[in-house]
């Protein structure tokens, strides 16, 4: 990274964050609303088992990334990332490798020893970032998904 370019100010989401987390989960090719982000925002901002940080540039977020504490019959506690998204025009600047290790911390202070993460065979960009950051492919799987409502598209893989 070039001495002139900003770090960027990772911290924890707010309600406000809600539009521009909304464009990003475009970006990362997941349309939501605004008003239903919001909603969703809300519910997991109350739940003290999710983490959810946003990166700032310039007062401009460029980044978000969702992290939860899971907790697995088979395996025990872990965090899951479950989202990460970069804006393109910021990429490569290590926003996401900033978020993920804020992330590992927060992971770490709840007692967790592992952080797990899945990814799209098809984003073949991200498989490299993470093996670059430590992380070993554990596993190829396939994802299935049931509409419980038809015509709802309050699902999404």
């Amino acid at each position: 990274m070039a001495l002139h370019e900003q770090q960027p100010r990772i911290r924890a989401a707010v309600l406000e964050d809600s539009a521009r987390i909304a464009e990003l989960s475009s970006v990362l090719g997941y349309p939501v609303s605004t008003s239903t982000l919001v909603e969703r925002l809300k519910r997991l901002l109350s739940c003290g088992e999710e983490s959810i940080l946003v990166a700032e540039l310039a007062s401009s977020t460029v980044g978000w990334v969702h992290g939860s504490e899971q907790e697995l019959l088979e395996s025990g506690r872990r965090c899951e990332i479950l989202g990460l998204v970069v804006d393109p025009l910021h990429r490569g600047k290590g926003v996401a490798r900033q978020l993920v290790s804020q992330l590992e911390r927060w992971a770490v202070s709840r007692g967790l020893d592992q952080v797990a993460v899945r990814s799209n065979v098809l984003r073949v960009e991200s498989h490299p970032f993470y093996e670059r950051l430590g992380y070993a492919r554990s596993k190829t799987q396939h994802a299935y998904l049931k509409r419980l409502y038809p015509g709802s598209s309050s699902a999404s893989i």
